[in-house]
């Protein structure tokens, strides 16, 4: 079973997006505040956590004690998690500058705005992201093969 990790301080939308992982068949990882996540991936990172590790983060730019681009690069330095793709989502208006800002601090694929989509299309784009990111994480692919010539020999 798939897994996602949610990063959000409101109990409406937290607890929509994990009924919606829970229809869709997606085991969540959820946290409500940025340092509750940074601890759980510093933990992951020193081995303490077993289950199967989250292949998407969504993560709410304005959280409590750490915020969600400050998350999302910590994601990016972990030997573990470093690959995950990550989502930022706001309520919040931005600017084309601070929309940049925050998907460069965090490394993330994509930012969404709230409300988000409805559901079918919400994991339409996000399975895609999860598809992009994977895409670029394999290895690049060998070159190809030509067949090297062998030497004739000429009879002296």
């Amino acid at each position: 079973m798939p897994s996602w990790m949610v990063v959000e301080d409101e109990p409406d939308i937290y607890d929509v997006l994990l009924a919606m992982f829970e229809i869709w068949g997606i085991e969540g990882v959820a946290f409500v505040d940025g340092l509750e996540a940074v601890n759980w991936v510093e933990d992951v990172d020193k081995g303490n956590f077993t289950g199967e590790l989250p292949e998407l983060a969504i993560l709410d730019i304005r959280l409590p004690e750490i915020a969600g681009p400050e998350v999302g690069a910590r994601l990016r330095k972990s030997d573990r998690l470093g690959k995950i793709a990550i989502v930022l989502i706001t309520a919040y208006r931005l600017s084309p500058e601070e929309e940049d800002q925050f998907k460069t601090r965090a490394q993330a694929d994509a930012l969404m705005y709230k409300p988000l989509p409805a559901m079918p299309d919400l994991r339409k784009a996000l399975d895609d992201i999860i598809d992009k990111r994977k895409a670029q994480s394999l290895p690049p692919p060998p070159p190809p093969t030509t067949p090297t010539p062998t030497p004739t020999v000429q009879p002296t």
